[in-house]
């Protein structure tokens, strides 16, 4: 398989048509080696246009949502990044390769031991991973500029929000299946944010999502 081949034809064909058009985020796909993290059982598959399985009942997003989710948060090289939900850590290592820091927190440990391994082999030293529960919260003082939910959540804790600092941006999939929604949340003023409804997508629910409350006649 011509791996630079296939990673051309993804962008080309599975990428720009979905509006991702921002050439750092485009020559970003090509330094990121993609298929040094998808799971080696699926290799083969790392530039399908598909969800790609990690156990757990996770999954990759697709290259497409990745790219466009990146594009969308404009990280800045001064930004300092959450990321609920490592996975196979490629977002990860995008994010990585884009902002000053990046925190990333799964709740799975085997996601969190592969993924340090694979950034450490890539050169990755601007990452900090935990095994934990993020779905809700991840208390931090400092707050974020960045703050990316991989797993989708029937509803957005407002904790998450008050992590933003002024400026900051969160990008999340908010709904139930088949019907969600991604969102880009900007933190306008301290304590204010605005919500923009960029699409509609379905993904993998993160594990422990808060959810509605039960309505009880």
């Amino acid at each position: 398989m011509d791996m630079e081949q296939a990673r051309y034809n993804m962008v080309e064909q599975q990428i720009r048509p979905w509006d991702v058009l921002d050439q750092d985020v485009l020559d970003l796909l090509f330094k990121v080696r993609r298929e040094d993290f998808v799971p080696q059982a699926h290799r083969a598959l790392a530039f399908v246009d598909m969800e790609i399985p990690l156990g757990h009942g996770q999954t990759m997003w697709t290259p497409k949502l990745e790219a466009r989710a990146i594009q969308e948060l404009a990280i800045r090289a001064t930004d300092r990044v959450l990321e609920i939900g490592t996975g196979s850590g490629y977002l990860t290592a995008l994010l990585a390769a884009e902002a000053a820091a990046v925190v990333s927190v799964d709740i799975v440990p085997e996601f969190t031991a592969a993924a340090a391994q694979k950034l450490h082999a890539h050169g990755f030293g601007n990452v900090t991973l935990h095994s934990g529960d993020a779905a809700r919260d991840w208390p931090d003082e400092t707050g974020f500029d960045v703050i990316v939910l991989t797993g989708s959540t029937p509803l957005l804790a407002d904790a998450l929000r008050r992590r933003l600092r002024v400026g900051g941006r969160l990008f999340a999939i908010v709904g139930e299946a088949p019907v969600m929604q991604a969102q880009l949340v900007t933190c306008t003023a301290p304590g204010a944010t605005r919500s923009v409804t960029l699409f509609e997508t379905s993904v993998a629910p993160l594990l422990n999502a808060p959810q509605p409350a039960a309505f009880v006649f």
